[in-house]
């Protein structure tokens, strides 16, 4: 029996009591699918509910309030930030170039890598799996119709040499921007997602020659190209081994499965998510949501679920387990007050949480299993001209997230890599 006048502080003491925690720990709970933020008896009364009823009250580690961490300007908007590289900051930003900050905010390397703006940026595979000479392969994405593998290598064992950096190969398909590249788990394959509603599948082999002819320029563009290329060795024009098409509008963002290799999803402008098999290039599952334009996409580590993000200011979860009749059903909707432009999973940690960057300018923590409101919020750019877009999220190791977008970079700080959950009947009296 709990007293009706019990709000969160006394509910988490309960808790730490019954399970003899030798440290207190601050908790947040949720009933019927929302963030307790009264006493139980307010809440009851909001909701009909009689005092008298046995409730099912969930419990989760509270977050600390975020914490900014620092602030890397940037003269143009930044389209993604990224990360994952241990003790590094990668950016791609409206200039076309990609830049690398160390976590002193120092500028490390500069890379113009494209003609026009960059628009996303990952490592190939993942960073953990990357040879320990500081050598990586990042793949980039951008206006220019292209998509380029460049070799970068960060000496910070060896402060002697200069970090570098060498473009490999352009990838050439789409006919309009590229708006997003990723990669696979093992890093032995690319995916492009562009607005001329096609999917490009690439392996990351660097070919000895041309796969591509190389198109007709006029001699002006030739002797600029020449001269900003410095003499360095021209990137080798790569052909896709895939496309997959099924998309009847732009495609915003394609991904491959965590917990598949041979399997992708992707949504795109035409209100649509897709499954694929990419081995076959076939779509073999299509989830329709009505006037729901979608602009960023995420599948949990678990491969159970996608959260997709669309200009309906909201962000939907689809069970991609479930059979195709009743996959189109979503199973939660997050949302917010103004567009959300991106999204991102934490790298470890707590997986039922996720942050969302939106147009309003303000990151938001979210909880599955409360999708009525946001565990917390925090807007960025403070000070700076009212209506700064929030453009790109990512979420590292140790509660690490960067933001990107109109006011360049900043870098805070989210709960830890540490966390709980948990679920505990109670009765409200």
């Amino acid at each position: 029996m709990i007293p009706a006048s019990w709000k969160r502080y006394q509910l988490s003491q309960l808790v730490n009591k019954s399970l003899s925690l030798p440290q207190p720990v601050p908790f947040e709970f949720l009933v019927r699918g929302e963030i307790l933020r009264t006493t139980l008896g307010e809440w009851c009364e909001e909701k009909g509910v009689g005092e008298e009823e046995t409730l099912e009250i969930e419990y989760f580690e509270s977050v600390m309030p975020p914490q900014k961490m620092s602030s890397i300007p940037h003269e143009e908007w930044v389209s993604a930030v990224y990360c994952q590289i241990p003790g590094h900051f990668m950016t791609a930003a409206y200039d076309g170039q990609i830049r690398i900050f160390d976590y002193s905010q120092e500028l490390l390397q500069t890379i113009p890598i494209h003609d026009a703006a960059a628009t996303s940026v990952t490592i190939v595979g993942q960073a953990s799996s990357s040879p320990g000479d500081g050598s990586y392969l990042i793949a980039s994405s951008s206006h220019d119709l292209t998509a380029r593998i460049t070799r970068i290598t960060l000496t910070e064992e060896n402060q002697t040499n200069t970090p570098s950096a060498q473009t490999m190969a352009s990838l050439h398909l789409h006919t309009a921007p590229v708006s997003s590249i990723a990669s696979s788990a093992s890093g032995s394959h690319l995916l492009t997602a562009s607005w001329d509603n096609l999917i490009g599948v690439w392996d990351v082999i660097i070919p000895s020659a041309d796969e591509v002819p190389a198109e007709s320029e006029g001699s002006e563009r030739k002797k600029r190209r020449k001269v900003a290329d410095g003499g360095a060795p021209k990137p080798k024009r790569k052909a896709p081994l895939g496309v997959l098409k099924s998309h009847t509008g732009k495609v915003s963002k394609a991904v491959f499965s965590q917990t598949a290799s041979d399997r992708a999803y992707s949504v795109g402008l035409d209100s649509t998510v897709r499954a694929w098999d990419v081995e076959n290039a076939v779509c073999i599952d299509t989830i329709t949501a009505s006037s729901k334009p979608f602009v960023d996409l995420v599948v949990s580590h678990s491969g159970h679920h996608v959260l997709a993000a669309s200009t309906d200011r909201t962000v939907t979860q689809y069970d991609i387990r479930a059979p195709s009749s009743s996959a189109r059903l979503s199973t939660a909707t997050f949302t917010h007050p103004s567009t959300p432009s991106c999204i991102a999973l934490p790298a470890v940690g707590n997986q039922q949480q996720f942050v969302t960057g939106a147009y309003d300018g303000t990151v938001r923590l979210w909880d599955l299993r409360s999708a009525r409101s946001a565990v917390t919020s925090f807007k960025v750019w403070e000070g700076q001209p009212h209506g700064r877009k929030v453009l790109s999220v990512d979420w590292s190791a140790g509660g690490v997230v960067g933001i990107g977008g109109e006011g360049g970079v900043e870098v805070w700080r989210i709960g830890s890599d540490q966390g709980g959950a948990g679920g505990v009947s109670t009765t409200t009296a």
